[in-house]
C-alpha cells in the first residue's frame, strides 16, 4: 500500500491577495522559477502581476524572511518562506533545485528591488536553467534605474559597478579601474562609508558630476547634486543615513591630465604602493603611458627620498 504525501504547501486551499480591503483571489501558478522584483522602500511599488505570482506560489525563497514577511502582510498573503541568501546559498540551492524538479512553483525576491542584482540569485538562476527547468522575470522596482532617472545626468550608457571595497587601498585601485570607462557609473554606497568613498572617488576621478541618491522612494528621500570633492565635504560635515546610490558622470572627450596631476596622483599612490604599483593604478586611471609615468614616479620618488634625509636629525 502506497503511503500517501502529507499535505504541503502545493495543496493550500486558498490563494488570495487583499488590496485596499477587497481581498483577490489567486490561482496556482506554473512550475517554475519566478523572479519577483519588490519594492526599494515603497511597499505600494509592488506591481498586481507579482502580488498574484506571490500569492500563487509555492514557495517564496528570500534573503531575509523577517524583511519579506512584512511585504507579505501588507497584502495578507501567507505563502510559505525559505531563507536563500550568501550565508546558506550552497546547501539551500539543491533543496530548492529538488522541489522546482518535483513541480512546484518558486518565487524568489531579494530584500529589495529586482533580485540578482548584488544578490546571489544567479546561481540558482543558472542551474534552473540547466536542469531544464522554467524560468521568468517580472520587472519591477530597481534602484540602479531609479537613481538614474533622477540623477540628471547622462543614462545612454551606464556601468553598475555595485559597492566599492570597504578598504581604502582596494578601494583606490578599484577606482583607478573605473577611471576610465566611458560611461556613467553607478555604485551602492551605505551611509557610515559615503564620505572616504566620494573623497577617494574626488581624489581618482577629479571634478566629475555626480548625483547622491538616498533613501529612493521612502518618505525621507534624498536626492544631493555636485562635483565628486562638494559631495564629499558635505558627507564629512554631518552623519548620513541610509541606502545610498551614487551616480557619477563619465568622463569628458577632452579629458586628460596635466603633468601636475599625474605628479600628484603618483605621489598619492606612492605613499601607499610600490613604485612598480603605483605607475599602473595611475596608467589605468589616466591612460598614461607606462613608460612615462615610470619615468616621472623614480624622479619623484627620489625627490622624496632626498627630502627625507634633508630632514632626517642628524
Amino acid at each position: 500500500m502506497t503511503k500517501a504525501k502529507p499535505p504541503g504547501p502545493e495543496d493550500r486551499a486558498q490563494r488570495h491577495y487583499v488590496i485596499a480591503g477587497q481581498s483577490i483571489e489567486a490561482g496556482r501558478i506554473a512550475p517554475g522559477l519566478h523572479i519577483v522584483a519588490t519594492p526599494i522602500g515603497n511597499l505600494g511599488d509592488i506591481t498586481l502581476r507579482a502580488l498574484a505570482t506571490l500569492a500563487g506560489a509555492d514557495l517564496i525563497a528570500c534573503e531575509d524572511t523577517r524583511v519579506t514577511h512584512k511585504l507579505l502582510s501588507r497584502y495578507a498573503i501567507d505563502t510559505p518562506l525559505t531563507p536563500y541568501h550568501d550565508h546558506n546559498a550552497a546547501a539551500a540551492r539543491p533543496k530548492l533545485l529538488r522541489r522546482l524538479a518535483e513541480g512546484a512553483s518558486i518565487a524568489l525576491v531579494s530584500d529589495a528591488g529586482t533580485p540578482l542584482v548584488s544578490d546571489p540569485g544567479y546561481k540558482l538562476v543558472r542551474e534552473a536553467q540547466e536542469a531544464g527547468q522554467v524560468v521568468t522575470a517580472l520587472p519591477g522596482a530597481s534602484a540602479v534605474l531609479t537613481a538614474l532617472t533622477l540623477a540628471g545626468l547622462p543614462t545612454d550608457q551606464f556601468l553598475f559597478a555595485g559597492f566599492l571595497p570597504p578598504k581604502q587601498a582596494a578601494r583606490r585601485g578599484r577606482i583607478a579601474e573605473l577611471a576610465r570607462v566611458q560611461a556613467t557609473l553607478v555604485l551602492f554606497e551605505t551611509g557610515p562609508r559615503v564620505a572616504t568613498a566620494l573623497a577617494d572617488l574626488a581624489d581618482g576621478l577629479g571634478h566629475r558630476e555626480a548625483a547622491l541618491c538616498r533613501e529612493l522612494t521612502k518618505l525621507h528621500e534624498e536626492i544631493r547634486r555636485g562635483d565628486l570633492g562638494s559631495l564629499a565635504q558635505g558627507c564629512a560635515a554631518g552623519e548620513v543615513r541610509g541606502e545610498i546610490v551614487l551616480i557619477i558622470a563619465p568622463p569628458t572627450a577632452t579629458e586628460r591630465p596635466s603633468a601636475d596631476d599625474a605628479d600628484a596622483l603618483l605621489r598619492r599612490a606612492l605613499s601607499r604602493v610600490s613604485l612598480k604599483d603605483a605607475v599602473g593604478e595611475v596608467a589605468v586611471a589616466t591612460g598614461l603611458p607606462r613608460r612615462e609615468l615610470y619615468q616621472r614616479a623614480l624622479v619623484l620618488a627620489k625627490e622624496e627620498n632626498r627630502e627625507t634625509s634633508l630632514g632626517a636629525p642628524r
